[in-house]
């Protein structure tokens, strides 16, 4: 985007974001995450005398976070990243990366859970809040759902309930460093409440639907629900 057009649309983003938040409210707050007894959500916080991890989980070192793909890791300069916003919502965009660093930055300490069986507890990134960027692109009142993609042709679904979580990140940067291509960068996509794979490495395009529509792994039998304090890994 044209640098006087993205500044255009930061009018009015914060409340267009509030909006979007007291909209889902509700189905937010019954996600299992919130809503479940016992040890639910991420980060220290969920702790206090509480398993540090999932059921069925191994935490690892930071130093060991594996990488795991489709067997493909595309290159893509930061100069080069594009990342598309459409589907059911009323102001469709391309985000180009110094577009990413100009919305409002923040620093969040999440856990990440990998269905694999491990899981890292306090990893720190950097990056920008969905809930911002889907305020720029304003959803349609029938949109339910979004799908993001990766460079390398995968996908994967979120109910907007999740994906508006304010630690659901867009992120550039982990361990204040750059995110590595191995590790999705330049930009991925971090969905610290549920199995990692709820977020698209080499984010690449952000699909808003009117209804559900399962994505890679889902259609190969991963749960489509993905909530790992409920030990939720396939149907």
């Amino acid at each position: 985007m044209a640098k006087t057009e993205l500044s255009a649309r930061f009018h009015g983003l914060d409340e267009a974001r509030r909006a979007l938040r007291a909209r889902f409210e509700e189905k937010l707050l019954a996600t299992p995450s919130l809503a479940d007894t016992g040890p639910q959500g991420e980060g220290p916080p969920n702790r206090h005398g509480m398993p540090r991890e999932p059921p069925g989980q191994n935490v690892f070192e930071r130093r060991a976070w594996p990488v795991l793909d489709l067997g493909r890791i595309p290159a893509v300069a930061p100069e080069e990243w594009r990342l598309s916003v459409d589907g059911a919502v009323e102001e469709p965009l391309t985000l180009r990366y110094a577009d990413l660093l100009a919305l409002p930055q923040v620093d969040e300490e999440a856990d990440f859970h990998c269905v694999t069986g491990w899981s890292i507890l306090d990893l720190v990134f950097r990056g920008v809040r969905f809930e911002w960027i889907a305020a720029l692109a304003r959803p349609t009142p029938e949109a339910t759902h979004v799908m993001t993609y990766g460079s390398d042709g995968y996908s994967t679904n979120l109910p907007l309930e999740e994906a508006l979580k304010p630690d659901v990140l867009v992120v550039h940067s982990a361990e204040g460093k750059h995110l590595s291509p191995e590790h999705g960068g330049p930009v991925r996509i971090v969905v610290p409440q549920l199995w990692a794979w709820k977020g698209a490495k080499w984010a690449s395009r952000i699909e808003f639907l009117t209804h559900d529509r399962r994505g890679y792994w889902e259609i190969r039998g991963y749960s489509n629900t993905a909530y790992p304090w409920r030990d939720d890994r396939n149907w």
